[in-house]
């Protein structure tokens, strides 16, 4: 058995993070054995990490990663339980290695099939390795949602971080020519653009991608509001609500931030005109931290 020195502890600390007490205890049942004693404050953190799980995580980060050639974007909401753990150097790399993992992997599309992927680490799925870093940091943490943009044709992938990540922007901007992408009114107007949305909250790009069930629950609504009304004006005052309801909603309706006489549909059109090519907004993302906690709860 080799001799548990100050200085083994200290090394098992630095590369597992775990606490002293906790170092000194996995050398003594590994027999003084660095890695033994690494692989068993791993296991101990993936049985801790169950016992947390229950508990609320509602700090974290937004973070997000656009590829060198603008072709794909990566935005994810990483939840911890308190702000200190979130400004962690620690809690940063651990984001970091997510957003790794992410870019690096084959697509999914959902969150349960990206978790379930083999991990390119000593834990075996991302599922396992996040387990293992509640235990080393000692909160309950996860990834609670993710997106993975990547761009075949011409346009770009751009993002917005505002508020030190507590709000995150991803957006996919195309075009017809890939010298658009390098034009000066272009990149401004991507730039604006992640702005506009991490500020103004639109839910989908056009009427289109309102759903349903919304649309008709809003209708009820305004039914409701206006049930003393006579009936045969009811239905005209709704589709002017509606229209309010749409122009609040939908990305391309919103009066733009910085000039509230231009819808960002004009400023789509502004754009194409200036750099001659056709412009779109395909998609985007914007998420709020701790969201997803505020709705289930």
């Amino acid at each position: 058995m080799a001799e548990i020195t100050v200085e083994l502890i200290k090394t098992l600390r630095d590369k597992t993070n775990a606490g002293m007490m906790d170092c000194k205890a996995a050398l003594a049942e590994a027999g003084g054995d660095l890695e033994e004693a690494e692989t068993i404050l791993r296991k101990k953190g993936i049985a801790d990490a169950d016992k947390k799980a229950g508990r609320a995580a509602k700090e974290g980060v937004v973070a997000s990663r656009i590829s060198e050639d603008g072709k794909t974007g990566i935005l994810v909401e990483v939840n911890c339980e308190t702000d200190f753990v979130a400004k962690n150097e620690n809690f940063t790399s651990f984001v970091n290695e997510i957003l790794d993992h992410v870019e690096s992997s084959d697509s999914v599309d959902s969150l349960e099939a990206l978790l379930a992927q083999d991990f390119s680490g000593d834990a075996a799925t991302l599922e396992e390795f996040i387990k293992a870093k509640i235990g080393e940091l000692g909160e309950n943490m996860g990834l609670s949602r993710f997106a993975k943009f990547e761009l075949d044709g011409e346009g770009v992938e751009a993002t917005y971080i505002h508020m030190q990540g507590r709000v995150g922007v991803l957006a996919e901007v195309t075009c017809g020519n890939a010298a658009t992408t390098s034009n000066d009114a272009f990149q401004s107007f991507v730039k604006d653009l992640t702005l506009h949305i991490a500020a103004s909250q639109p839910i989908c790009i056009d009427r289109d991608g309102v759903p349903a069930d919304l649309v008709e629950k809003e209708k009820d609504i305004f039914r409701e509001q206006m049930k003393d009304k006579p009936a045969e004006i009811i239905e005209k005052i709704i589709d002017g609500k509606m229209g309010k309801f749409y122009s609040t909603n939908c990305l391309l309706e919103q009066p733009f931030i910085k000039d509230g006489d231009k819808s960002i549909k004009d400023l789509v059109a502004e754009v194409a005109k200036e750099t001659g090519d056709e412009i779109a907004i395909s998609r985007f993302e914007r998420y709020g931290l701790g969201e997803l906690v505020e709705e289930e709860a």
